[in-house]
């Protein structure tokens, strides 16, 4: 099968944000232990460049005939040395804010090394196009394993190449194949317009107004240790909710504190929650597989002064259940370019209230002989949309790491901490309230 095609619609909507939007990447930091080279890195890139098509890929055509095309030049790799091993957010700040050069690879890593020779940090820079949180995750472990053979020079001398992904409606059940799908798809957006016209969701207010071009991602990370994520799912799993739904309720209960005028009883707040779709697909597609194969879920909430954490915790979990039992999941990604579009021609305008990405628990090994992985999480980046208060989690060795991200100068770094301070403590004080 043949790795150049043209681009599906929710492929397409990430380049044409990558050319226009400043940036649109989803950057992947390693915390590694054991002292990474540059030549052992050097080749592990040049091992999964062999193994996966679409790294061989590059972006080629006009935004009306966007193409994969495998002409892809050599994974970049640049080194960066630091003194302190808290400055590896600052290279992470600048990879977020730099588009990838799509027409000649949708791939670039940095390895940040320090006077602590036995620490590094890898991050890889990856076109939203051809991945998402759980795809390039798995990617690190595959660069690490092979990082660790390299050293013991256990290398295959020929490697074997993934077949390369269809486009993601050839994955679709049949239902989503059919001949009126589109019109389907089309119903489904005007509904959903709808819906949101009739709610009008509340967001954060602009601090300033610049472009889009002139916007930059930012970055807060907060962990919740070993026992406080315990904690969580357990209080969770009593609540009969979900951890997703958790997250969301306390992200929205930290707006609602922000914004909520003296007299004001109500608001009406918007949470999208990305949704992994691999396991809707016949046959299940592997996490190891490069792709954007997720989906996003927009629910709709009614917030007031007595609204319980647990109460809107429930209700993100339910709205997200009846979501997941429909064909909409599937039509929002068609209909991926023309909401991306809207989005665009209103740049002054939050797209929702609350975005929360969360990969759960990731199922990788820490130890790779020399090395071991002590910490991994994901950021997409998200200068585009100003307004959002944007969350990437990841769980890994039980720890969880949250990694918010919002556009500047539309939402102050000062502003973000005080959100993050009261999302944080709504987790924790449940949690505390539970034991």
């Amino acid at each position: 099968m043949t790795s150049n095609r043209k681009l599906a619609p929710n492929e397409q909507s990430m380049e044409i944000l990558n050319r226009c939007a400043g940036s649109f990447n989803i950057v992947t930091i390693s915390r590694v232990r054991g002292g990474l080279k540059e030549e052992i890195v050097r080749q592990a890139l040049d091992l999964i460049q062999t193994r996966h098509p679409r790294l061989n890929s590059r972006i080629v055509g006009a935004l009306d005939s966007l193409c994969f095309d495998c002409g892809a030049i050599k994974i970049p790799l640049r080194v960066v040395s630091k003194q302190s091993s808290e400055q590896w957010e600052e290279v992470v700040l600048s990879e977020l804010n730099q588009p990838i050069e799509s027409d000649k690879c949708l791939i670039r890593a940095v390895l940040i090394t320090f006077p602590d020779e036995k620490l590094n940090y890898l991050l890889t820079i990856l076109h939203h196009a051809i991945s998402d949180g759980l795809s390039t995750v798995q990617l690190h472990s595959e660069i690490l394993t092979y990082c660790q053979k390299i050293v013991d020079g256990e290398i295959e001398e020929s490697l074997s190449s993934l077949h390369p992904l269809p486009d993601i409606q050839e994955l679709m059940p049949k239902s989503m194949q059919v001949k009126f799908t589109a019109i389907k798809s089309i119903f489904f957006l005007l509904r959903f317009t709808l819906k949101l016209g009739l709610h009008r969701p509340e967001t954060l207010k602009f601090e300033k107004y610049v472009s889009p071009e002139l916007r930059r991602c930012n970055m807060v990370q907060r962990k919740l240790n070993k026992e406080i994520t315990t904690q969580l799912i357990e209080f969770c799993r009593k609540q009969r909710t979900t951890v997703q739904g958790a997250l969301c309720a306390a992200m929205m209960l930290a707006v609602a504190t922000e914004i909520r005028s003296k007299n004001q009883e109500k608001l009406r707040f918007s949470c999208s929650s990305v949704v992994d779709l691999r396991k809707r697909f016949k046959p299940e597609v592997n996490r190891e597989n490069l792709g954007i194969l997720t989906s996003a879920i927009t629910t709709l909430h009614n917030l007031y002064t007595n609204t319980s954490f647990s109460d809107l915790a429930r209700n993100v979990r339910q709205q997200l259940k009846v979501s997941l039992e429909s064909e909409d999941i599937f039509s929002i990604v068609l209909m991926s370019k023309k909401i991306y579009e809207s989005l665009l021609s209103r740049p002054n305008k939050a797209p929702m209230t609350v975005s929360v990405t969360n990969i759960g628990r990731i199922d990788i090994p820490s130890d790779y002989g020399l090395f071991k992985l002590e910490e991994i999480s994901f950021v997409p980046a998200q200068a585009v949309f100003g307004g959002v208060f944007g969350a990437a989690i990841t769980t890994f060795k039980g720890t969880m790491i949250l990694n918010f991200m919002f556009s500047e100068p539309s939402i102050s770094k000062g502003k973000i901490e005080t959100l993050v301070k009261d999302a944080i403590s709504c987790i924790v004080d449940a949690c505390n309230t539970n034991g």
